[in-house]
């Protein structure tokens, strides 16, 4: 198993605010520059799913494993041999909204799928929040 975590604490949003821009999958490539299209099918909730096209790559599909609405979601993407899940915390504390995300590979093929996918997500973590903050502020 392969994993890693980043957290970042803002006091420029909130926890509404957060879920608005992240359970609005349809709208995600209007914010963030490295998706080209994604599109959730059903509601954001436990079990449903979405289609993610990242620019330059293939359409990938996406499935919610356990939402829990303004606090923590769970999605799982699977490759040949391997799985990846991404967790997505939003915690209130005194300092302010503590955001946390984990990804992890597991599978038998683990190391190539984290060399190939789960390595560039990770090593765009803090942008990616940072991204993410800036554009949730704005609802």
């Amino acid at each position: 198993m392969l994993q890693k975590t980043f957290s970042l604490t803002t006091k420029e949003i909130n926890k509404e605010q957060i879920w608005k821009l992240m359970s609005d999958v349809n709208n995600w490539k209007n914010w963030d520059t490295s998706v080209e299209n994604s599109e959730l099918k059903g509601k954001f909730e436990t079990g449903s799913g979405f289609l993610f096209k990242p620019k330059g790559g293939p359409n990938v599909n996406i499935k919610l494993i356990d939402v829990k609405p303004y606090t923590y979601f769970k999605d799982e993407t699977n490759f040949p041999l391997a799985k990846m899940n991404g967790e997505h915390w939003y915690e209130e504390t005194a300092e302010g909204l503590k955001i946390t995300i984990t990804m992890t590979m597991t599978g038998a093929l683990s190391f190539l799928w984290n060399r190939i996918v789960m390595k560039g997500i990770v090593a765009q973590l803090e942008d990616d929040i940072t991204n993410q903050i800036k554009n949730a502020s704005k609802n």
